[in-house]
């Protein structure tokens, strides 16, 4: 057993579980050329898959009412297994899934699975024995993806280049803003105007600075800034068979720069991180916040429902870095009973473009084929009602076409958070700089036992 066998295996029991790691070879031909099952078990950590297999997956029949089963015209079933992403909580259940995966029953086998861009590498890995090669199920990725962003098929590759994993979504960062404010404040709520102050960090600082004046906060929070910095890291947290983890000068210059900013009162003080409720309600029609950084998932899921205004009180622009957050990625699972379903969806989901042009026009997703972004990029029917008739993928697409992607590793959502969440603590007063490493020293070994030791930046 390799030392990157070891280190996944280790991570797996961190959890409180293992993922399969046998030797499957020839297991998918034999699978093949077996009659298909009738229960498609799915496993993901929220409805945004199952959404977008109804919007264009042509053998869907029906779904019930809660959402977790659909019927497909065949009479095959999909079922919707779904934990939550946070504290690790779907990787978990998956692995414990997975583990089972040689002796469960055919209708309880794990047939598709999602992973996010934080943990892909974890499970894309050849040494898992998780996510099956495309070629395996009768996917062709040079030929049959070849539309895709060269960015999104590498990531979901394995140390060998093959590819074990597509994705439907690219996720390029913009800055979404407050058109109200912008023209209060500036005078203008133009989206080329407001780019030119907010395109780098020391316009963004000076626009900060301004807002400031007239009351109002640069952004909700020091995380929002997060992604930015850390998708731009240069060696990856944790190498390949290694136990260190390396703490990157891009993330530590995070911590000095919202140390400013917090001080400077470019950020609301009170809110103490994503996904609360405080930072929710910063995004209704009462806050006082300007502008937040998010790819378009961030936009349809998250700004949307929290926005209690009028439509048209938001637009995007250029923001103060390149930066990818997210993405979803469909993986065939190792032992599946329904390769030719799960070849089927995939496919309909990640590489047919009018699926995905659909898809973006439904959801504004930005999807995943180059020709199809450049021509919405375009085109005024792809304009969202939501974002005051404005075409965000006119945005979207330049940042898409630059993205490159940080390095992975199988710890990364583990490090992302812990850091994030050790720090937060300095940031708010309640410990010093000294001890938020230790702590966070002390959080990452808690979760990955098999970590011995974290390399700080000079």
């Amino acid at each position: 057993m390799n030392k990157k066998v070891s280190a996944f295996i280790a991570i797996a029991l961190a959890a409180g579980t293992m993922v399969a790691c046998s030797n499957k070879s020839g297991s998918s031909s034999k699978t093949a050329a077996a009659k298909e099952g009738k229960i498609i078990n799915v496993y993901s950590w929220n409805d945004e898959f199952r959404q977008r297999v109804e919007a264009v997956y042509p053998e869907v029949k029906s779904t019930s009412k809660d959402g977790t089963v659909t019927k497909l015209k065949d009479g095959t079933e999909i079922h919707w297994i779904v934990n939550p992403n946070q504290d690790g909580v779907y990787q978990q259940k998956l692995d414990e899934a997975l583990l089972k995966q040689d002796s469960a029953s055919a209708d309880d086998k794990v047939d598709i699975f999602l992973s996010e861009t934080d943990y892909v590498n974890k499970y894309s890995s050849k040494e898992a024995g998780a996510a099956m090669p495309l070629k395996d199920l009768g996917i062709n990725p040079d030929k049959d993806l070849a539309d895709q962003y060269k960015f999104t098929k590498v990531t979901a590759s394995d140390e060998d280049g093959v590819q074990r994993g597509s994705t439907w979504q690219t996720c390029p960062g913009v800055l979404v803003y407050r058109r109200d404010i912008a023209k209060e404040v500036f005078g203008t709520d133009d989206p080329k105007e407001i780019g030119a102050k907010v395109n780098s960090w020391d316009k963004m600082k000076e626009t900060a600075k301004v807002l400031k004046d007239k009351g109002y906060y640069g952004f909700a929070s020091y995380a929002d800034t997060f992604r930015l910095y850390g998708n731009n890291i240069e060696i990856p947290w944790v190498k390949d068979g290694e136990t260190t983890v390396n703490v990157g000068p891009e993330v530590m210059n995070w911590v000095k720069d919202s140390k400013e900013w917090l001080d400077a009162g470019y950020f609301n003080k009170t809110v103490k991180g994503q996904w609360t409720d405080d930072w929710n309600k910063t995004m209704g029609s009462d806050s006082k916040v300007f502008a937040f950084l998010f790819p378009a998932w961030g936009v349809d899921f998250t700004l949307k429902p929290n926005w209690d205004g009028a439509d048209g009180q938001w637009a995007v622009t250029t923001p103060p870095q390149e930066y990818n957050w997210g993405g979803s990625y469909i993986h065939g699972a190792e032992g599946t009973d329904n390769p030719k379903h799960v070849k089927d969806i995939i496919l309909a989901l990640t590489a047919e473009k009018d699926n995905l042009l659909k898809i973006s026009k439904d959801y504004q997703d930005f999807t995943n084929t180059k020709s199809g972004m450049k021509e919405a990029a375009k085109d005024d029917s792809f304009k969202s009602d939501f974002l005051g008739g404005q075409n965000a993928f006119e945005y979207y697409a330049p940042v898409a076409e630059n993205i490159k992607i940080a390095p992975l590793s199988a710890y990364d959502q583990g490090c992302v958070e812990l850091f994030q969440n050790s720090f937060n603590d300095y940031l708010q007063g309640k410990v010093s700089f000294d001890k938020a490493k230790t702590n966070f020293e002390t959080a990452i070994k808690e979760r990955y036992p098999e970590i011995t030791d974290v390399k700080w930046p000079k």
